[in-house]
């Protein structure tokens, strides 16, 4: 019995969850579970099913009944592949890593990149590839270019920033549409770019938080996939924010990572429809 998702997006017009479902029920498929959701005239479904094995023909009955121009992904329900990147901080890694370890994630990790060597010894605890990758004596695009070298002998389904804490350039981001993803440690919009923490003790901020993103080529500004805040008060300092934001931002991240491998998010221009 195989296990499928089928995400859907189109214009809205009457009738779709119907017709939707019924080539479904034709094909002799199961729904075990449908979401959707309506903006702006935009339709979005998201609808889990099992059954015979299915594929393009699925696909193609779909079109004929669906609005000119419809979007429709079809998946197995699956662990997808990640390759996650990171430089010195460990949190955010190491939380992944013992998600996955105990299968708690629907991931499977191909390896670790990072242009720092200090994370080794923690990715060989868990006896997964770790791919050093030193940006020294490089420009920015040598780097990159070894580094992309890397990712497309690997080829995983998604690329993740565990507090990769280099600005990676357009060309490379473009690499990755809806593909990448990364942990910042501020509630965006606020605080974006370097030492947002720092930024937030000047401003006097009674809440910090951490932001899962979409990787675009404006710096912290893709598409929000999860966020979430702690509260602070007069007492705390840039440091101490820092050190209570971690456990934030490892929770943003393994969630945003969930969402994503159970195909859950649909990207709508710079915002996403989630359905969790």
């Amino acid at each position: 019995m195989f296990k499928n998702v089928l995400l859907v997006e189109c214009q809205d017009t009457p009738g779709l969850v119907h017709g939707i479902t019924g080539v479904l029920f034709k094909h002799k498929l199961n729904i075990t579970m449908n979401q959707e959701f309506v903006e702006s005239d935009r339709f979005f479904m998201r609808t889990e099913f099992e059954g015979p094995p299915v594929g393009s023909p699925l696909i193609a009955e779909l079109e004929t009944i669906l609005p000119q121009g419809a979007i429709i992904r079809l998946g197995e329900q699956r662990p997808k592949t990640i390759l996650i990147m990171v430089s010195h901080e460990s949190h955010c890694l190491g939380d992944i890593l013992i998600r996955h370890e105990f299968k708690q994630l629907p991931v499977r990790i191909l390896g670790v990149i990072s242009n720092h060597t200090s994370l080794q010894n923690l990715v060989n605890k868990f006896d997964l590839p770790f791919h050093f990758v030193s940006h020294e004596n490089l420009t920015r695009e040598e780097h990159e270019a070894k580094i992309l070298t890397l990712i497309e002998s690997i080829a995983p389904d998604y690329v993740v920033l565990a507090k990769y804490m280099r600005v990676l350039t357009p060309g490379f981001v473009n690499r990755f549409n809806g593909k990448m993803i990364n942990i910042h440690h501020s509630f965006l919009p606020a605080f974006i770019g370097a030492k947002p923490y720092q930024q937030a003790f000047d401003r006097g901020v009674k809440v910090i938080g951490a932001t899962a993103h979409f990787v675009t080529e404006e710096l912290d500004d893709g598409p929000i996939i999860v966020q979430q805040v702690i509260n602070v008060n007069h007492t705390a300092n840039a440091q101490t924010m820092a050190q209570s934001g971690k456990d934030v931002e490892q929770i943003v991240l393994s969630k945003a990572l969930k969402l994503l491998c159970e195909d859950r998010i649909f990207l709508a221009g710079n915002r996403t429809i989630i359905f969790d």
